[in-house]
């Protein structure tokens, strides 16, 4: 009977967890706003007056990034649930929650070294005066919008807010 009274109320909790990630969705929350995050968000592109031609390579590259990204995006929050639940035993273990938060750093680091090619790629379409305007808006650490479309881990307007889910656990 405890087992059964334990398995419920595990599900029931996983099914909790699931439905409040899935009911918050994208749009709002740390880092899953508009954007990919920290590459430059569309309003902040469109200020650039890209040729058409570098429109077209930068959606390329935002398709590319985001194939790249999602198998490691889905891995992360996986792993978050399960760190999770690690956290809701009766009696949590150490080792192993120590062992799923460093697996989410590892995957956040996977994420950013990508985030962060990406971003050069970027830039690397842009011409020399596209690029001035675009550090005009405060590129800092990343661009686009973070948090709940507010600035990102740079701190001011038109910056990038990492994923969210990249700073803390």
């Amino acid at each position: 009977m405890k087992k059964l009274t334990m398995t419920l109320v595990t599900v029931f909790v996983v099914t909790a967890l699931t439905a409040f990630a899935f009911a918050y969705g994208p749009g709002s929350g740390r880092g899953h706003g508009g954007s990919d995050c920290y590459g430059p968000d569309r309003s902040v592109l469109s200020q650039l007056n890209l040729t058409s031609e570098q429109t077209a390579k930068v959606n390329a590259l935002r398709e590319a990034n985001l194939r790249d990204t999602k198998p490691l995006k889905d891995k992360m929050f996986s792993k978050r649930g399960d760190l999770r639940l690690l956290w809701l035993q009766t009696n949590p273990d150490q080792n192993k929650i120590m062992a799923a938060q460093k697996e989410i750093r590892s995957l956040r680091d996977q994420m950013q070294d990508k985030m962060t090619v990406y971003r050069l790629e970027v830039l690397k379409v842009l011409t020399p005066e596209q690029q001035e305007k675009l550090k005009s808006f405060k590129m800092g650490r990343g661009f686009g919008h973070g948090m709940k479309g507010g600035p990102g881990m740079g701190g001011g307007p038109g910056m990038g807010g990492g994923p969210g889910m990249m700073r803390g656990n």
